[in-house]
């Protein structure tokens, strides 16, 4: 190992600072551009800070359990650091696929204790998130992002005394709660967990098993959303944007992207979340391939014709897409290479992507842009506030 002493350039996509030395990329979580820093650095690239000997402008961070938490890397930043650092991860994406990455807009921002979904690890002597780069789990005092009910009922699962992952979705009807467990509950803990649901007002408990679809326990009133004036029945667990305030923002971008197309197809649809704003203007074919999600969707009411499909193993191809006057697609963290190939192949009129990670769509972009699409506008959404994760809406149109 050799020590040597490094300016911070910037933060990478990871939430690192990034420094170079002899050529290559040093990464040093907790830093900021304009440190400079004393740093033990071995030879497969590894380091460790040794020293803070100039440091640059910093923020207090707002959470107790920063540095050790691996939630939240970048609370440190100031705030025009931090706007720049997470509009950046986008445009590196876009520049490392030969993008204009100038076409990315400032980042659309979502306040603090507002995230309504958490996945949190419960042992007989902690509940939280887990370590930096660790299995060992951070007993949470305190949670600036989550939405004060969901952590008020997050901190009150101590109280179980169980070993569980918990799944929390704050629904507009209160919350639903899964509980990952290693075996089924038996009669008693089923009881247990019964007067818990009761006690802390849950809409409805479950369980599960890895693996296995949730059973629920008790349902004490509907779990529902209002998507843009329908209400709709969701299932356990059911995949929701972070928090409501970024789901209004992207969903009116998705709007503004689909412009007057009259048949829109809503790919990656989930549970409606934008099918049924676009329903109000267009006929819309909504594809996924959760079965409870879609079912959920169809039961709502609105006029949308509804398909279960694995997109990835069958996307939909030229001939199928060739019908719509635009599509959106909002697929899982790993994008939809199979899809995309197909959508550059087709004559579409517009495309929208809504992605929660710019490296897999920076991939899809350029599969569509050598297809014939002009990528007239890419949007940052920053609803994973404080984390190196960033959310996006990109407008393409057909040349």
């Amino acid at each position: 190992m050799t020590e040597a002493t490094l300016t911070i350039e910037r933060i990478g996509a990871r939430g690192d600072g990034v420094a170079r030395h002899e050529g290559k990329p040093i990464f040093l979580p907790f830093t900021v551009p304009g440190d400079v820093v004393r740093a033990r650095i071995g030879r497969d690239g590894e380091a460790k800070l040794i020293a803070l000997l100039s440091p640059s402008a910093r923020q207090v961070p707002p959470c107790p359990h920063f540095g050790v938490c691996g939630g939240c890397s970048l609370q440190h930043l100031p705030d025009p650091a931090y706007a720049e650092a997470k509009r950046g991860f986008v445009r590196a994406a876009l520049a490392h696929r030969g993008l204009d990455d100038a076409l990315v807009a400032p980042i659309e921002r979502v306040p603090p204790a507002t995230r309504r979904r958490a996945r949190l690890a419960i042992t007989r002597s902690a509940i939280g998130f887990h370590e930096r780069a660790s299995h060992r789990i951070v007993d949470l005092e305190a949670c600036p992002v989550l939405d004060p009910a969901l952590f008020t009922v997050a901190m009150r699962l101590r109280s179980l005394a169980l070993e569980a992952i918990s799944s929390l979705t704050l629904a507009d009807t209160g919350i639903d709660l899964v509980l990952e467990l290693r075996d089924t509950p038996n009669l008693g803990a089923l009881e247990r967990l019964a007067k818990f649901a009761h006690d802390q007002d849950l809409a409805r408990l479950s369980w599960r098993t890895k693996g296995e679809l949730p059973t629920p326990i008790v349902q004490r009133r509907p779990v529902q959303m209002n998507f843009s004036g329908i209400i709709a029945d969701i299932p356990p667990d059911c995949f929701l944007q972070a928090t409501k305030e970024s789901e209004t923002k992207i969903r009116d971008l998705v709007l503004v992207g689909v412009g007057d197309a009259r048949t829109v197809a809503d790919l990656y649809a989930g549970v409606g979340t934008f099918s049924f704003a676009l329903a109000k203007n267009a006929k819309v074919y909504a594809v996924d391939r959760d079965a409870a999600a879609i079912a959920a969707l169809g039961r709502a009411g609105a006029e949308i014709s509804t398909e279960v499909r694995n997109l990835e193993k069958r996307p939909l191809l030229k001939h199928e897409l060739d019908n719509f006057d635009a599509v959106t697609f909002d697929p899982p963290y790993a994008g939809a290479p199979a899809q995309a190939r197909e959508m550059a192949r087709s004559t579409v009129k517009r495309i929208v992507a809504v992605s929660c990670n710019p490296a897999s769509f920076g991939r899809d972009a350029r599969t569509l842009v050598d297809g014939g699409y002009r990528l007239v506008r890419v949007v940052p959404v920053d609803q994973f506030l404080w984390s190196a994760e960033i959310e996006l809406v990109a407008h393409f149109v057909r040349q």
